[in-house]
């Protein structure tokens, strides 16, 4: 069946650096286009970052251009989100999602807090 399985989450102080990532199986990761969402409490969810089957394209959340970078190892079956510069206002719980078969497929989330 299809996972999504993120890591990297953490603690961090603003300005510091995290890197997300999300570990899939279950099916052709290298043929489907990956994205990361984030939740923040009291808020929608909402689209961070985008990348291509390939890695050949990439598409960002106005907010984290710039700051953070998404890319992905098809070898590995690996998506990452490389977050810098972080800021408090990015506190929130991360998902990769992806839609292998045309279902929706969510990770069960990795804890981000930008706190000093």
């Amino acid at each position: 069946q299809v996972q999504l399985v993120e890591s990297g989450g953490g603690l961090v102080q603003p300005g510091g650096s995290l890197r997300l990532s999300c570990a899939a199986s279950g099916f052709t990761f290298s043929s489907y286009a990956m994205k990361w969402y984030r939740q923040a409490p009291g808020k929608e969810r909402e689209l961070v970052a985008g990348i291509t089957s390939t890695g050949g394209g990439t598409d960002y959340a106005d907010s984290v251009k710039g700051r953070f970078t998404i890319s992905r190892d098809n070898a590995k079956n690996t998506v990452y989100l490389q977050m810098n510069d972080l800021k408090p206002e990015d506190t929130a719980v991360y998902y990769c999602y992806a839609t292998p078969r045309g279902r929706d497929y969510w990770g069960q989330g990795t804890q981000v807090t930008v706190s000093s």
